[in-house]
């Protein structure tokens, strides 16, 4: 006789995690909650798993209900599964991480009444935020600290054309700390991944810098997948 095994029960929620750039402030997408626990309060954007759904579907669902934004790639980062994370019953929560340059086509708008609203706002001021997701925030950011010093990911954030000055403030911005101009300049060009184009910054009330472009297919003939920036 064929053993009925019990049924499984579990409940599992993704949680997104956002960089954006402006081109002044490296900023964070928030949403403002509609729903208990926490209504009022400013969140990531995140909510619990379909039961047909794969982690990967619910997370691009999740974001699109949460904040109106799709076909944006995520990266799964880490687990939170602290048994009183959240206030009713043991949730799992899945952390996807992005990075991405903003522009008026990155415009954002909750599609589901669970958000009141969404914002980009930035890391140097946020708001308290909701469950665990600090800790959440935290361990992103760390993320991609560790990857910037390593991979190129600094160009997700920027425009396909972009000064070295720009791309100085992006790394000073991710990592918290002020870079030597010149030391940055030397180490940066060194690597041959920059193509330097035949174009100054328009519309600037001072000299116009020489204006950039990261070569994919340079970095990866040369270095593959990692390289120490």
């Amino acid at each position: 006789m064929e053993q009925i095994l019990p049924h499984l029960d579990s409940v599992f929620s993704i949680d997104c995690v956002l960089f954006g750039f402006d081109g002044k402030e490296l900023k964070i997408l928030l949403i403002e909650r509609n729903e208990e626990p926490f209504k009022d309060w400013w969140a990531l954007p995140g909510n619990i798993v379909g039961a047909d759904e794969s982690l990967d579907q619910s997370a691009a669902r999740i974001l699109y209900e949460l904040t109106g934004l799709r076909g944006i790639f995520m990266e799964q980062y880490y687990a939170f599964g602290d048994p009183n994370r959240h206030p009713q019953g043991r949730v799992i929560t899945l952390a996807y991480y992005a990075l991405i340059r903003l522009g008026g086509d990155k415009e954002v708008r909750p599609i589901s009444n669970y958000a009141k609203r969404a914002n980009w706002l930035p890391i140097t001021d946020l708001p308290k935020l909701a469950f665990d997701h600090q800790k959440i925030y935290d361990k992103g950011l760390e993320k991609i600290k560790r990857r910037i010093k390593h991979q190129p990911i600094a160009f997700e954030l920027l425009p396909e054309k972009f000064t070295l000055t720009q791309l100085q403030h992006v790394y000073e911005l991710v990592l918290g700390k002020k870079l030597d101009k010149r030391n940055f300049r030397k180490k940066i060009v060194s690597f041959g991944v920059l193509k330097e184009l035949d174009e100054k910054q328009k519309g600037v009330s001072y000299r116009a810098a020489t204006l950039y472009r990261f070569d994919k297919r340079k970095y990866a003939k040369l270095f593959g997948k990692e390289i120490s920036f």
